[in-house]
């Protein structure tokens, strides 16, 4: 992974960067071993990244999800267990988008 261009918090800085590979990798990095379940969550937030152009905080991520894949996928607790610490920024990382905003 050394040869990706990170911010100072392991954001991608160049998007075209990404791949499932450089996923596995940054996800990895923060501990977490990429499940089907993981993918579907990282592959929606690439859709609504591709849609708004912007990286959801947790609350229109919540929203996004229970439209999209349904209320059980939704909720913050099956989102922490997947995406430990904070889901919304985590999982953009992992999925190659910018920092969220209002996600400390």
């Amino acid at each position: 992974m050394s040869e990706l261009q990170l911010d100072k918090d392991g954001f991608l800085q160049n998007l075209g960067d990404w791949s499932e590979a450089v996923a596995a990798e940054l996800a990895q990095s923060e501990g977490i071993e990429l499940t089907p379940d993981h993918w579907e969550i990282l592959w929606a937030l690439r859709d609504f990244y591709q849609q708004y152009d912007l990286a959801p905080a947790m609350r229109p991520l919540s929203k996004y999800l229970k439209q999209t894949l349904g209320a059980d996928k939704a909720g913050s607790i099956y989102l922490l267990t997947l995406f430990p610490g904070s889901p919304a920024k985590v999982a953009a990382k992992i999925a190659g988008l910018p920092r969220p905003e209002n996600c400390l």
